[in-house]
């Protein structure tokens, strides 16, 4: 009765875990895939394959990391596999939890523009600057070298840059 009692234990420390994590996971999926719905999937496929893992993850120490490293994996991973049958429309109003905010046509043409920049590039500048990563974990996350990060990073934002137009304010 001991062994059931442990699994119910690690049930209830990872969906305390998920509850308190999903938000932030799902954040950075959207930033990655540029696609609600899509995000939602990947949190979730995450999450199950964490779920799979969790008692060698909670172990780890740093469960936040290994999950967002899950989460970059996957997305990775999915673009590698991308065969859908789904057909994307050609213009869709997606009323996101952050649709009411004042700066909605800035977000969407940027959201617009990170979909466009390749996945490795777009994972890069969803790490770095909405988690606020170091280049380091960013290159443990994504199984490479800082080098290569900041590379990737360089690319990314002078893709953005050229994409949306440097904006004049930041020039003077």
């Amino acid at each position: 009765m001991a062994r059931q009692s442990s699994s119910t234990d690690a049930d209830a420390e990872f969906t305390d875990f998920a509850a308190a994590q999903a938000g932030q996971l799902f954040r950075l999926a959207y930033l990655m895939c540029g696609d609600w719905h899509e995000a939602q999937d990947l949190v979730q496929t995450s999450l199950a394959k964490l779920f799979v893992a969790w008692r060698r993850a909670s172990r780890v120490g740093n469960v936040s990391s290994y999950a967002r490293s899950v989460l970059v994996n996957s997305f990775l991973s999915s673009r590698r596999l991308k065969r859908s049958g789904e057909l994307p429309v050609a213009e869709f109003f997606d009323a996101g939890p952050d649709a009411a905010q004042p700066d909605h046509d800035l977000r969407l043409t940027l959201i617009a523009a990170l979909r466009e920049l390749p996945p490795r590039s777009r994972a890069v500048l969803a790490l770095r600057y909405l988690e606020d990563q170091s280049i380091e974990s960013v290159a443990s996350y994504l199984g490479t070298t800082p080098a290569a990060v900041k590379s990737l990073n360089t690319r990314g934002v002078a893709q953005l840059r050229a994409r949306l137009g440097a904006d004049e304010s930041a020039r003077r």
